[in-house]
């Protein structure tokens, strides 16, 4: 298998992520209400709404190459305002949302390994240099 190939693959995986991501806020949206940090609860709704479009149009926005720097980038940002959100996963302790429990090692380590990796698989996608699939030929 060569490298190009699963350079691909990542990034079709990277569009489905963020896709099934913000669909997710939709379908499930009982998942995310109770991890909506208390000073944000009186708006909860409408940023668990506001998330799920924010990461369906990013996802969108990957595929054209004309737009995948923006995109990128705008995965980023998001990733980084989501922080206070995590940082409350960790204050909260341990819980449990349907048939997931959080405890703050889980919390800690989704927000201080899985954040930052998903901030560079968001910037690993808008480099310039890659020569991902163009979809829009």
């Amino acid at each position: 298998m060569n490298y190009q190939y699963i350079r691909n693959i990542l990034f079709v995986i990277l569009i489905l992520f963020y896709l099934f991501a913000g669909v997710n806020h939709f379908v499930n949206s009982s998942f995310y209400l109770p991890i909506i940090p208390p000073y944000l609860s009186k708006w909860a709704n409408q940023v668990n709404i506001l998330s799920g479009v924010v990461e369906i149009l990013l996802a969108l926005l990957l595929i054209p190459k004309s737009t995948r720097f923006k995109a990128s980038i705008g995965i980023i940002l998001m990733l980084v305002a989501f922080i206070p959100s995590h940082i409350y996963f960790i204050q909260k302790g341990e819980f449990m949302i349907g048939t997931v429990l959080f405890d703050p090692l889980k919390s800690s380590i989704r927000l201080f390994i899985g954040q930052p990796l998903l901030i560079l698989w968001a910037y690993w996608a808008c480099k310039s240099d890659l020569k991902i699939i163009n979809f829009t030929k």
